[in-house]
């Protein structure tokens, strides 16, 4: 029985080595989980059952878990390098089959989606079909797309001014925007219409009375009619009083619409101090083309247009598992879901147990080369001191065999 004992052993002590070797084989691997050899007693069963004093039969490598420890983070210059820190995996698709990673390193194929370095579209939930947000819809494979941003006319802008109470009422009327003798102050912002062309939008200031203003207008040097577009009125604190919105209808060049948009000056003062306005806000927007990207911690894809504008382009996804130790190892650093590991959860980055994303990172593997070392001593000093018992094992029985 020693025999098979001694050669259990090294069987044992064999896979053992073999979990060290991979292990280190995969130092380097991107986001690879180390593995530990876990062993097992062995007992024959009689009819009478085991006893107190039954004498094992060996040992059995039970079980290989992986470890699902955080790896060390390390930096690159790709924005598509992805590390999770936290629990979570890729969610990543091959004609619909998902497996799952937790290996970052993604590029943009030539039709821009998002894919690994076997061709696995990387997934995640799409964006809105204006790109202001994120679409709650099943995981699709995520693309970015490099078609340019189309424009958006000017329908809202708010103007905040600082008017000063002691100026005076002009004498030389009527409005002349080329005679500033006919107004107190004046400001400009670009609007733009329908086919994304800029235009400026003047504003003059024309005291008439006490706490009182009319408002008169111009689109490139052009004035908007001959009477006021609004008025504005203030209490004695300042403050308005009633500056109603200002509609426009504003014509354009040839081939636009009309620019038809709401002034606001609502939130306009007059204070004894110097003029002043607070830097125009509107939401119109010229054409522009991609200049690049980023996925925030978020997992949220954040595209850059020579606009100045961004457009969300989708989600990752991550996926978590009851027992992520039950998950079926394919290689490639990719995991399929089993029946031992439970179905996959699926959210967004941050949310509930689901760690965050860090681009322009990586996750290194969670492999203690230190420790495999001292281990890889330890697996061979076993393997050894097995091979030494079937080698004792065989003295004996050569005793036996040379008696008379």
């Amino acid at each position: 029985m020693s025999f098979q004992q001694g050669l259990s052993g090294l069987n044992a002590a064999a896979k053992n080595l073999d979990v060290i070797g991979n292990n280190i084989a995969n130092a380097s691997t991107k986001g690879f989980k180390g593995a530990t050899a876990q062993f097992a007693d062995v007992y024959a069963n009689t009819a009478a059952g085991s006893t107190s004093n039954a004498v094992g039969i060996g040992a059995t490598v039970s079980l290989i878990p992986q470890s699902f420890n955080q790896g060390n983070i390390e930096t690159t210059s790709n924005p598509l390098d992805l590390a999770i820190n936290g629990e979570g995996f890729y969610r990543l698709s091959n004609n619909g089959t998902n497996t799952y990673s937790r290996n970052g390193q993604f590029s943009l194929d030539k039709s821009g989606y998002i894919v690994n370095a076997t061709g696995q579209n990387l997934t995640g939930f799409p964006a809105a079909p204006d790109g202001t947000g994120i679409t709650a819809a099943a995981p699709t494979n995520l693309q970015v797309s490099s078609a340019d941003l189309a424009p958006s006319p000017t329908t809202t802008a708010t103007l905040q001014v600082a008017l000063k109470p002691d100026d005076p009422i002009p004498t030389v009327v009527p409005f002349n925007l080329a005679n500033n003798n006919t107004y107190d102050r004046t400001t400009s912002m670009t609007v733009y219409d329908s086919l994304g062309s800029p235009a400026t939008l003047a504003t003059y200031f024309v005291k008439t009375g006490v706490n009182a203003w009319d408002v008169y207008g111009a689109l490139n040097n052009v004035p908007i009619g001959a009477a006021p577009i609004g008025t504005m009125a203030f209490n004695n604190n300042g403050t308005s009083s009633g500056i109603p919105p200002i509609a426009l209808n504003l014509p354009v060049g040839t081939g636009a619409a009309n620019i038809a948009m709401t002034l606001d000056l609502s939130s306009s003062t007059q204070f004894s101090t110097d003029f002043s306005t607070a830097p125009p806000v509107q939401n119109g927007y010229g054409a522009g083309k991609l200049t690049g990207f980023s996925v925030g911690k978020d997992g949220v894809i954040a595209a850059s247009y020579s606009n100045g504008q961004t457009r969300a382009q989708g989600q990752v996804v991550l996926s978590t598992f009851v027992n992520p130790q039950g998950l079926q190892v394919l290689g490639n650093n990719q995991w399929a879901e089993s029946a031992a590991s439970g179905q996959a959860a699926i959210g967004a980055p941050g949310s509930g147990s689901l760690g965050v994303l860090q681009s322009g990172a990586l996750e290194s593997a969670n492999v203690d080369m230190t420790a495999e070392l001292v281990d890889m001593i330890t697996a061979q000093r076993a393997y050894q001191a097995n091979a030494q018992t079937i080698k004792t094992q065989d003295s004996v029985l050569q005793t036996l065999v040379n008696l008379r």
